[in-house]
């Protein structure tokens, strides 16, 4: 039985930090796919991201700080590195080549509605309420006007249902992801981000060798993209993201999902000269709104008087 969730300000601190960073990350992974295939990238990305957080961990000892009497099972950390980055990144990366940014950022935001329904009966703490449905609804609704528009037009290509049905699973193994982590007995969290990043990497490899063959030598532009989706995008944020979860919970981790669009947009429109919408706002009071309502005994608590 997972312990009760502890949301402090610093959740709210890690929960935005991880926002911000994986919302610039759809611009970063378009610079890379310039000069780098879909699948190989995810390989790289994740075999990157292995070797720094084995570093890390070296230095730690390579202390697995679990419980003698109740080890997590190898299994079980090799489903979380398969749901958690090997099989997401090779979806995500084959299917924004078939389907609009736009319907990729919606079902991204989908994985609060994923996450809230399983977390009520598989986590402690984590009930269901009609609070935190209503919270979750609003929010979903933000991300939606923000980028809804060009999620319900079509990109025209051939393999654009199979482009969605991949981006929609992406969220799905997210979810299962944020659960799996939750539910898991205590384990040093360095070792555990390292063990997913290498079973990812290695879930990823032969599908790379297959469909794509032997990688080439990256432009400088692709390659410095590279490192920051492997150094910051995923090894430093995924470690990030567990340290939330243990914490905070599945269900606060979500949070996360609602920003991402939103400075996907804003990073968009400062560095690229993308255009803003102009229900950006309208968006972001919504967004804000469903965070609040969905977190508000929390909220509370932070913000009265001691």
């Amino acid at each position: 039985m997972s312990p009760l969730p502890n949301i402090t300000p610093a959740s709210w601190i890690m929960v935005g930090i991880l926002g911000f960073v994986w919302g610039s990350t759809f611009m970063v992974i378009e610079i890379a796919l310039t000069g780098i295939s879909p699948f190989w990238l995810a390989t790289f990305r994740l075999a990157i991201a292995a070797i720094i957080m084995a570093a890390f961990w070296g230095v730690d000892g390579f202390k697995m700080g679990t419980d003698p009497e109740n080890p997590p099972h190898p299994v079980a950390l090799i489903w979380a590195g398969a749901i958690s980055s090997g099989v997401p990144f090779l979806l995500l990366n084959w299917g924004q080549q078939y389907v609009t940014s736009g319907f990729a950022g919606t079902s991204m935001a989908a994985v609060p509605l994923v996450v809230l329904p399983m977390a009520h009966f598989m986590v402690a703490g984590e009930r269901l309420t009609i609070r935190s449905v209503i919270g979750v609804a609003l929010g979903f609704l933000g991300v939606f006007l923000l980028v809804g528009q060009d999620a319900l037009h079509s990109s025209g290509a051939d393999l654009e249902f199979w482009g969605r049905m991949a981006c929609l699973t992406v969220a799905l193994c997210y979810a299962l992801n944020s659960i799996t982590i939750r539910r898991l007995p205590p384990i040093n969290s360095t070792a555990l981000t390292t063990i997913m990043m290498a079973s990812g990497a290695l879930i990823t490899l032969p599908f790379s060798l297959i469909a794509e063959g032997t990688p080439g030598l990256p432009p400088l532009k692709a390659f410095v993209a590279l490192i920051f989706l492997g150094v910051i995008s995923t090894a430093a944020m995924n470690q990030l993201r567990v340290l939330v979860i243990r914490s905070a919970g599945p269900t606060f981790m979500t949070l996360v999902n609602y920003q991402v669009p939103v400075w996907s947009v804003v990073l968009g429109s400062k560095l690229l000269g993308e255009p803003l919408p102009p229900s950006l706002i309208i968006a972001l009071t919504l967004i804000l709104g469903g965070v609040a309502i969905s977190q508000w005994p929390v909220v509370k608590r932070l913000f009265a008087r001691r």
